[in-house]
């Protein structure tokens, strides 16, 4: 039993020590946790990982409790837009399963790779420190069942808690430091093995059965590996969270802000044009900004409480800004169409601004979103806000070039498109080609960037820089613009799709 504490009292931060001296892996934890927190089958808030390493006859199995790390600056935090995901003044990182919409931002903002979809409540679940046994002055349920007390909880601001006690005076380790996030949960005696998620061959053969679900094997190569001759054996499958929904998402956005981008810019040149332009416009964006919102709600494993990012908005949150970004663009698109219907080009040229805003603003902010993703290396990347803005400059001008096959365009205009064409797909094949030359500042970016450049998603990188970037300017060059446009388009769809699930290919656990 823990000594009498007030219910969340904030003078208490919580903590855990996991002495991988002890452990002998008998995986007693992960059945309390299953049994305590009615976790359902095939997901797990707490299991013990098993490496072996060595070479026969001198090998040696290693384990390591692996669960949520109870971070004091907490990634899933400020990402969540609703804050279903939450800390409470203990310390101890909570959720809300009522609250949750699903749309996994925590899950790919999580370092640990901690967080999962519960199949039964489809909302956001994970390790919560047993917090109603915490609150009832009862130890974790899986302190209480461990055989050999390899776990130990305690207040980190008692000096005098065991706790506090291990982790002043003893060597103890947390995992991926580097990110910053000051983990609450320390490791005493723990294999590098372990610890580094790439430090070990993953076979896909497993104690018990082979591993059917998770990271192809072929996605983490012996040339990654730091510790020589280790194999997980026992591990969870490691899903990509956001699908080819967030690669077309990331694509329609891309045409639907662009299109007026192009818009506004020629009638910065003093190029305006006319009503029908306008209309077209504003259809074209207001098409593929309501595909984008599509497929945003799609992808929640709660749909139906998409609503909730408007009435219960978490500011912290990218998700959040880049919604209320998207319903601005959406005024400025519908009054474009109400301008072309009404041939208003007074209201039409006073949008110019606030479009170009919005516009740029809805094309970009997933840059800041995926920066959140703080356990995705490859997405943190200074240079994406301005290749996300170059890649709707782009989409929009192929639109513009293919859309003027069939609506009539002044020819100095679509001279002026074209040329935008193809400078931006200079630009787009220099920020692709880049991915290949620049220094990857982290292990775990530099075997993202492998994978989608050399790995399982090379064909999809390649499209994208052969049929987005290069074709289309040399193409333009050969003044054969109507294909370079299409060419764009689905060299952009290509691209974006190695990158977002590239980003999500290295374990984290």
């Amino acid at each position: 039993m823990l000594k009498e504490l007030e219910l969340v009292d904030s003078n208490v931060k919580w903590g855990k020590v996991l002495d991988q001296d002890k452990c002998i892996g008998c995986h007693a934890c992960s059945t309390a946790c299953k049994s305590e927190n009615e976790v359902p089958l095939s997901v797990n808030r707490t299991y013990v990982k098993q490496v072996e390493v060595g070479v026969f006859p001198e090998v040696s199995r290693h384990f390591q409790i692996t669960r949520c790390n109870q971070c004091e600056d907490a990634p899933c935090v400020p990402v969540c837009p609703v804050t279903a995901m939450f800390k409470r003044p203990d310390g101890i990182v909570d959720f809300d399963r009522d609250v949750c919409i699903g749309c996994k931002a925590c899950m790919t903002a999580c370092p640990y790779d901690a967080i999962h979809i519960s199949p039964d409540s489809n909302s956001a679940e994970k390790c919560n420190f047993c917090a109603h046994r915490i609150d009832q002055g009862l130890e974790p349920a899986c302190v209480v069942v461990c055989p050999e007390e390899a776990i130990i909880v305690g207040d980190l601001n008692d000096p005098e808690s065991e706790v506090s006690q291990i982790v002043s005076r003893q060597k103890v380790d947390v995992r991926k430091p580097e990110k910053g996030t000051n983990p609450k949960v320390f490791y005493k005696g723990a294999s590098e093995a372990t610890l580094s998620p790439t430090a070990a061959e993953y076979t896909g053969m497993h104690m018990w059965s082979d591993q059917k679900e998770g990271y192809p094997v072929e996605e983490v190569e012996a040339s990654f590996q730091s510790v020589a001759a280790a194999r997980v054996a026992y591990d969870v499958p490691h899903k990509a969270y956001w699908d080819w929904r967030v690669s077309l998402y990331s694509w329609t956005k891309s045409i639907a802000s662009g299109v007026f981008l192009i818009y506004a810019f020629l009638g910065l040149l003093g190029m305006t044009l006319d009503a029908v332009w306008t209309t077209s416009v504003a259809v074209i964006g207001g098409f593929f900004l309501a595909l984008t919102g599509l497929l945003l709600i799609s992808k929640l494993s709660h749909p139906m409480r998409f609503y909730r990012i408007f009435t219960r908005p978490q500011w912290k949150s990218w998700l959040v800004r880049g919604a209320f970004i998207i319903a601005g663009y959406t005024a400025v698109l519908l009054l474009l169409f109400i301008a072309g219907l009404t041939s208003n080009a007074s209201l039409a040229k006073g949008l110019w601004w606030p479009g170009i805003i919005l516009g740029t603003l809805t094309a970009i902010y997933t840059a800041f979103l995926f920066s959140q993703s703080k356990g995705r290396d490859l997405w943190q990347n200074p240079l994406l806000p301005l290749h996300l803005f170059v890649q709707a400059v782009m989409t929009g001008a192929a639109a513009f070039i293919i859309l003027s096959g069939v609506v009539s365009i002044p020819s100095e205009a679509l001279q002026v498109v074209q040329i935008t064409l193809v400078v931006s797909a200079g630009l787009y094949l220099a920020l692709v080609l880049s991915e290949m030359v620049i220094p990857h500042m982290t292990a775990d970016a530099e075997k993202a960037a492998h994978n989608m450049i050399k790995g399982r998603y090379k064909g999809y990188y390649w499209t994208g820089l052969i049929a987005g970037g290069l074709f289309p300017v040399v193409l333009g060059i050969a003044s054969v613009y109507g294909i370079a446009a299409l060419l764009v388009l689905i060299g952009v769809l290509a691209y974006e799709h190695a990158y977002v699930q590239a980003g999500q290919s290295v374990p984290l656990s």
